[in-house]
C-alpha cells in the first residue's frame, strides 16, 4: 500500500516489518537496524547478496554518539555542511549494530536524509534504519513511490510516499576508517565540494578507474556490475554506436543534444537547459522508461564528468556493457 501515514508506517517498523521511505536520493527499503532479524527481510526482498553493507539512517549526530558510534572532527565539519542531506559516513562500527547490517565489517556507514517526512518518521523511533536502494539488487534504484510498487507488488506492506527525489542518484560515500578521508561512491554532493570542507580526500573511484569492485566492501555501492537496465546499455558516445545499431531500435540518454538519426519519442533529454542538478534528478527514471519500451539498446552519452556529473557517469558506466 502506498500513503503518507507516517505513524502507520512507525508501527510497522516498530514491528520488525520492512517499509519503502523517501529521501532526497532516493527511495529506501527501511528496517529496524537494531533488529537483526528485520534487517534481514531487506537481503530477501532485494535478493541482496549478503557480502553487500547497508547505511543506517538517522536524524542527528547526537543519536549516532547515544547508539556507541565514534564520530570524527572531520565528519562533523562536513556533517555542518552537508547534513541531512546526500552524504554518507563510513565510520567504525558500534556493538549496537549487529554484523548482518555491516556484512561483518568493523566499520558502519550513516547518514541523515533530508526528506521531511522520513525525518519526521526517524523522529519517532528509538531506533535508525538500515535502508538501501528499494529495488531488486541490481536494478535501476527508485526515485518515487510507483517504482517501489512496480518492483515489489505487496511484498512490502508500506510505501510512504514522498514524491519525487529531488537529487535523484544515491548519496556521496566517504570513509573515516582510512588514514585519510576517502571518497567510496560518487553521490549527490561533488568531491570539489566536500574538498573545500576538510582539504584532500582519496578519490578512491578514479584511482581505480571509476570502478572500486571488491569482494567485502566496507560500504554499498562498490558492486562492478549495478543499476543495470534490463535493455542493453552502452555508456559512451552514442555517434560511434548509432550507425552499428542502425537496424535496431536505440533508446538515447543525452545531456542536453538530440540525435536525429533517432526517433524522436526514444530520446530521453535530461536538462534541455544544461542543468547537471537536474540531469541527475532525471536520470533513474529515464533508464526505466526506456526499459520499459519496445526498443533493443540504449545508447547514453557521457556528462560532464566534475560535481553530480560524476555520479551520473558512475551509474551510467555500471550499467554498461561497454565498461
Amino acid at each position: 500500500m502506498i500513503g503518507t501515514d507516517i505513524q502507520r508506517a512507525a508501527t510497522l517498523l516498530q514491528e520488525g516489518k520492512l517499509v519503502a521511505i523517501p529521501t532526497e536520493t532516493v527511495y529506501g527499503l527501511a528496517a529496524n537496524a537494531f533488529d537483526a532479524n528485520a534487517v534481514s527481510k531487506i537481503y530477501m526482498a532485494k535478493n541482496r547478496p549478503s557480502f553487500n553493507p547497508l547505511i543506517i539512517h538517522t536524524n542527528s549526530i547526537k543519536r549516532l554518539v547515544q547508539w556507541g558510534i565514534t564520530i570524527p572532527e572531520k565528519m562533523v565539519q562536513l556533517a555542518k555542511h552537508f547534513s541531512p542531506g546526500p552524504i554518507t559516513y563510513v565510520v567504525p562500527k558500534s556493538n549496537r549494530i549487529p554484523d548482518i547490517v555491516t556484512a561483518g565489517t568493523d566499520a558502519v556507514a550513516v547518514r541523515i536524509p533530508n526528506h521531511p517526512l522520513t525525518l519526521q518518521l526517524l523522529e519517532k523511533l528509538d531506533f535508525p534504519l538500515a535502508a538501501p536502494s528499494a529495488n531488486l539488487s541490481g536494478y535501476v534504484s527508485p526515485t518515487n513511490a510507483n517504482h517501489v510498487q512496480q518492483q515489489f507488488g505487496n511484498i512490502i506492506p508500506y510505501i510512504l510516499d514522498g514524491g519525487s527525489c529531488n537529487i535523484g542518484v544515491e548519496s556521496t560515500i566517504v570513509s573515516f576508517v582510512h588514514p585519510t578521508p576517502t571518497i567510496l561512491r560518487y553521490g549527490g554532493i561533488g568531491i570539489e565540494a566536500i574538498q573545500e570542507i576538510i582539504g584532500e580526500v582519496n578519490d578512491k573511484p578514479k584511482e581505480n578507474g571509476n570502478s572500486i569492485a571488491t569482494d567485502n566492501p566496507i560500504a554499498p555501492g562498490q558492486l562492478a556490475r549495478h543499476y543495470a537496465t534490463k535493455h542493453k546499455l552502452i555508456h559512451d558516445n552514442p555517434l560511434k554506436h548509432i550507425h552499428i545499431y542502425n537496424l535496431q531500435r536505440i533508446g538515447i540518454i543525452s545531456f542536453t543534444t538530440f540525435y536525429p538519426q533517432v526517433a524522436k519519442e526514444n530520446h530521453q533529454i535530461l536538462s534541455p537547459k544544461g542543468s547537471i542538478e537536474e540531469a541527475a534528478q532525471k536520470l533513474f527514471a529515464a533508464m526505466r522508461k526506456l526499459d520499459e519500451m519496445d526498443i533493443d539498446v540504449i545508447l547514453a552519452e557521457r556528462f560532464p564528468d566534475k560535481g553530480v556529473g560524476k555520479a551520473i557517469n558512475d551509474r551510467l558506466k555500471r550499467a554498461s556493457i561497454l565498461e
